[in-house]
Order: C-alpha cells, then sequence, then structure tokens
C-alpha cells in the first residue's frame, strides 16, 4: 500500500540515512515526515508521540513501528525481499551469517570510534592534520610569526590577542583539550577496524562477500562524514581496498539520493 512506510527524523541524522538508503535500495515506497530533533517543543506532535525521549528515528510499516536503523534495515530486506536489490540480507544461511557479522561489527566497533573521530574534528583547528603514526596532531606552520606550532597554541594565541574572558578562554582550552584526546582515542580504534576492512576487502568485493548488501550499507552515514574532512578522508585513502570500497559504495544511486534529502527540515515529503 503506497504510504503505509513512514520515516519520521531528518537525513541528517546517520539512523535516518542509513534506513533511507536502504528504501532506495528496495524500491519501496515511503513518506518522509521531517523531524528537527533540536527543536524541542515545536517537535511534531504525532512523533513524540511515538518517540516520547526524542530520539532521532522512528520507523512505520504498517502496524509495526521500529526505531533501531539496523533492526529497520533487516525488516526492509526481509519483508521486501522480492523487489529491488535482491542481495542486501542474503540468499542462505551463509550469506546471511556472514552479513550479520559484518553489521555487527559496524555497530560495535565502526559506529562509535567514527562518531566520535568527526565530532572530535569539528572542534579542533582545521590547521590540524593527521600525522599517520600515533594520531598526534602535526604542528602548523604559522607565516605571520616564520615558526611552526601546534595547531591548538595558534588558536589559543589568537583568542588572547582578542582579549575576552579569561575563563572563557580557559574553558574553551580544556574543551580542545578533551576534543583532542578523543581524536586521538577515536583515532587509534578506528585505524584497528580500518586494518581488518583492508585485509577482508582484499579477500572479497564488499566486507560479506562479492555482493553488496547491508553490512556495507550500513557504514556509509559515517563513512561518508570521515570522507567530507580531509584529515580524516586520508584514513581511507591510505588503504587502497577501503579506498576502492568506499568509491563503490558512495557512487551508489541510492546514497546519491539520500544526500540530495539534506535540506532544511520542513512537513512532509512524499517519496
Amino acid at each position: 500500500m503506497p504510504g503505509a512506510v513512514k520515516v519520521f527524523g531528518s537525513p541528517t541524522s546517520a539512523e535516518v540515512a542509513r534506513v533511507l538508503a536502504c528504501l532506495f535500495e528496495k524500491d519501496v515506497e515511503f513518506q518522509l515526515i521531517r523531524v528537527d530533533s533540536f527543536r524541542g517543543a515545536k517537535r511534531m506532535p504525532q512523533y513524540l508521540k511515538l518517540q516520547p525521549h526524542g530520539e532521532a528515528l522512528t520507523f512505520e510499516d504498517g502496524n509495526v513501528t521500529l526505531v533501531e536503523s539496523r533492526k529497520i534495515l533487516r525488516h526492509i530486506a526481509d519483508k521486501y525481499k522480492n523487489q529491488g536489490n535482491p542481495d542486501l540480507i542474503g540468499m542462505g544461511a551463509l550469506e546471511r551469517s556472514s552479513i550479520e557479522q559484518w553489521l555487527q561489527t559496524e555497530a560495535q566497533s565502526f559506529d562509535v570510534p567514527s562518531a566520535d573521530l568527526v565530532y572530535s574534528l569539528a572542534f579542533l583547528p582545521p590547521t590540524m592534520q593527521l600525522d599517520g603514526s600515533g594520531g598526534k596532531p602535526k604542528a602548523a606552520y604559522d607565516g605571520s610569526c616564520g615558526e611552526e606550532r601546534d595547531g591548538r597554541d595558534r588558536q589559543g594565541s589568537r583568542q588572547r590577542q582578542r582579549g575576552g574572558d579569561p575563563e572563557m578562554n580557559a574553558a574553551h582550552r580544556q574543551k580542545v583539550e578533551e576534543m583532542q584526546q578523543l581524536f586521538e582515542k577515536s583515532r587509534k580504534e578506528l585505524s584497528k577496524v580500518l586494518d581488518i576492512y583492508e585485509q577482508r576487502l582484499d579477500e572479497a568485493k564488499y566486507l560479506a562477500g562479492d555482493k553488496f548488501t547491508l553490512a556495507d550499507l550500513s557504514h556509509l552515514p559515517n563513512a561518508d562524514r570521515l570522507a567530507a574532512d580531509p584529515r580524516s578522508l586520508q584514513m581511507l585513502q591510505s588503504r587502497k581496498n577501503v579506498s576502492r570500497w568506499w568509491a563503490d559504495i558512495s557512487g551508489l544511486d541510492s546514497w546519491k539520493h539520500v544526500k540530495s534529502l539534506n535540506r532544511p527540515p520542513s512537513a512532509e515529503a512524499p517519496f
């Protein structure tokens, strides 16, 4: 029944984007009800009824309501297995087992460090570069004074020159230090995961075998965010097989459709 599938959320959310990519892959008609999870009391009443704590995603398919993106992927791929891409969930027990293994790897080992890395880079100075060895930032060259400085010191120096509230400056420096620690921790964890992927993708075209499946699709939102920043993009590009894999899956029409939806929320948009 057209319109039976509804997705409440914003395409800018990784959870929502993951589900939308799956719906496009399976050629499932759906209605996207855009909800900005940061607008507090202005959130849509029917969304708050479904999701009283205001999480990023709610999925409705007839009398089925789900809120966890990977459970939704499994539901879509299984219920609509006879339409769209037939390979997403696998054809037999062995294929499904492999797909499930890599889905769990994405959820347990890739999701958090990749999200934390992107989050930390949003706070750290854009001049900071990855050194490719231990996650430490490279010193950034400051042409105005003719010497190399750590990106964090340069930002602090500009603040001191402008003056301002010392307590605010101290709080900012503390925040930058926290983000640098988070960056170093998440980069180390993510590097280990990507090394495993590099080895796996030397054996197969995709993570679960030679077909694009949910195992690959579930990585799209966070990997896209990594690719959007040159400092984290090199983590993908420096691994030949991972780089090839990412170029392949990020070029899919389904993902291009999802990215085209990233515009300010409005009331409703049927698809």
